[in-house]
């Protein structure tokens, strides 16, 4: 899991750098196309079928992860790498929302209150971030980096109902791979194709291994581990992405921003560990794969 967050930072630092030269929707044609490749070559490695019984599942899986994906790439190419990346890490804080949110329709009489705890906690940390390190005229891009965070949430619904029905995670990153070059074969329909220098192809390759070798190791971590440790850990991809924005990108650094990073982070784990509380196993160690 250290391992996977740490190759998942730096495949934001190589989206950032990519943004430079290619749109977000060319991003994820070449990121989805190198992972469905070297997730093909695994599975025929290993004799694994990827045929599926369930692809409408799949399909709706795609499209909301690929729908979050997209948006953090935009908000990645635009902000702090760590404001984009921490953004993003709030899906689990939106989890807790969405589980309050469905006590409240079905007319249940107690709404845990450690959750709306949670979850004031989490946009404290969003408020304190915003402020110092998003200028006026970034405050759009900052908004589509939360949005981001939020179908990310709704794409862990349909990772745990393709966990319930059995379905491989070789499998479930092979379809996510697939759904996001459609996607973004789609977009850059109407973005237009950039051509292509030695720098951009290596980038776009990278962002396409790390992301696929990443999604691998997180999957293997949930699949073997604690959910909380996993949880922890997987909150240091914050921590590298910090460290490359202050070293690479300049980026600068303030104790509200870093006191608004680790009130989400205490967040995050808080949500992470109610939900595995009242979840079933298989739906509270199904990873979020965006």
């Amino acid at each position: 899991m250290v391992l996977a967050s740490f190759l998942f930072a730096t495949m934001g630092v190589c989206v950032k750098l990519a943004s430079a030269d290619y749109a977000p929707g060319e991003i994820m044609f070449y990121r989805g196309v190198t992972g469905a490749v070297v997730i093909w070559m695994l599975a025929r490695s290993r004799g694994m079928s990827l045929r599926t019984s369930v692809p409408m599942t799949h399909f709706w899986r795609s499209l909301s992860g690929v729908i979050a994906m997209f948006l953090w790439f935009y908000a990645l190419g635009n902000l702090p790498v760590a404001t984009a990346m921490t953004l993003n890490y709030m899906s689990s804080v939106w989890m807790a929302l969405f589980l309050i949110g469905g006590a409240a329709m079905l007319g249940s009489a107690r709404v845990d209150g450690r959750l709306v705890a949670t979850v004031l906690l989490g946009f404290g940390g969003v408020a304190a971030i915003l402020r110092p390190t998003i200028e006026h005229d970034q405050l759009w891009h900052g908004l589509i980096g939360l949005l981001s965070g939020v179908i990310s949430a709704t794409a862990y619904l349909q990772v745990a109902a393709l966990a319930r029905a059995g379905e491989p995670e070789v499998r479930i990153v092979f379809y996510f791979s697939i759904g996001g070059a459609v996607f973004g074969a789609l977009t850059t329909l109407w973005s237009g194709v950039h051509g292509h220098t030695l720098k951009g192809a290596a980038l776009l390759l990278a962002v396409g291994l790390l992301a696929t070798v990443a999604q691998l190791m997180m999957t293997r971590a949930y699949s073997t581990g604690r959910t909380l440790v996993n949880a922890s850990l997987q909150y240091l991809g914050i921590a590298f992405s910090f460290g490359y924005g202050v070293l690479l990108f300049n980026d600068r650094v303030t104790w509200m921003a870093v006191g608004g990073m680790l009130l989400i982070v205490c967040a995050g784990l808080s949500a992470t560990l109610l939900r595995s509380r009242a979840a079933p196993p298989d739906t509270a160690n199904a990873p979020l794969e965006t």
